[in-house]
C-alpha cells in the first residue's frame, strides 16, 4: 500500500528500510469513493493524506454557493488544510475525491512523533512545504500576469491529464473563472 508513498520520499531523501519501518508504524491506509468527504469545512483537519490512487479537491464555498477550487491533487501528490492540520483550528476548506481513492493518512501527532524518530524525515518535509509554497507563489503570479489564455495554456502544460481527469466547471473555478469564460478561452485557443 505505500509503494508510492516511499517511491516519492526516496526521490527526494535516502531512508533506512528500518526507518521505513518506524515512519510505516504511523501511516494509516485508507479508500475513500468519489465524492466522498476526506475532511469538511469547519471540522480540524486530523490528517494530511497522501494520494497513493484516485485524485482529490481542496476548496471552499462562498455565500452564495460557489465552490472556489484551490487544489487538486493526483497521485504522488499530498493534500489537507494545512493551516487546520498545523494548528489544530477549524478548517476553511472542505477536501474531497473526485475519483475513488486509496490514500495515505498522517496525523500531526505521528508525523511530530516520525520527526523525533527519524530525522531525515524533517527535510522531506521541509522540502514538501517549500514546494507547495513555491507552486502558489508561482499560481498567483501567473493569475495576475498572464492572460487568461497563457493561463489556460500553462495549465495544460503543467498538468496535461487535469483536462482528462476532472471536469470543466472544477477547471473554471480553480482559475477563477466561470465555465462560460473558460469555454470561450478554450474556442479562442483552439481558433489561433
Amino acid at each position: 500500500m505505500y509503494e508510492l508513498f516511499f517511491k516519492k520520499i526516496a526521490e527526494r531523501i535516502t531512508l533506512t528500510p528500518g526507518q521505513q519501518d518506524i515512519i510505516k508504524q504511523y501511516l494509516i491506509p485508507k479508500k475513500i469513493r468519489k465524492n466522498q468527504y476526506l475532511l469538511q469545512e469547519g471540522d480540524v483537519a486530523k490528517h494530511a493524506a497522501f494520494v497513493e490512487k484516485g485524485s482529490l479537491r481542496a476548496y471552499s464555498v462562498d455565500d452564495r454557493g460557489t465552490e472556489h477550487i484551490i487544489q487538486f491533487a493526483f497521485e504522488g501528490w499530498t493534500i489537507s488544510d494545512l493551516y487546520s492540520f498545523l494548528t489544530g483550528e477549524p478548517a476553511t476548506y472542505n477536501v474531497d475525491a473526485l475519483e475513488d481513492s486509496e490514500l495515505v493518512l498522517i496525523s500531526k501527532a505521528a508525523q511530530d512523533e516520525i520527526l523525533k524518530q527519524v530525522p531525515e524525515y524533517e527535510i522531506y518535509t521541509r522540502l514538501q512545504v517549500t514546494g507547495a509554497y513555491l507552486a502558489m507563489q508561482k499560481r498567483l503570479t501567473s493569475m495576475l500576469s498572464l492572460s487568461l489564455e497563457e493561463r489556460y495554456i500553462n495549465l495544460t502544460k503543467l498538468y496535461p491529464n487535469l483536462i482528462q481527469r476532472v471536469p470543466q466547471r472544477m477547471i473554471a473555478s480553480y482559475m477563477g473563472l466561470t465555465p462560460e469564460t473558460l469555454s470561450r478561452v478554450r474556442r479562442k485557443i483552439k481558433d489561433k
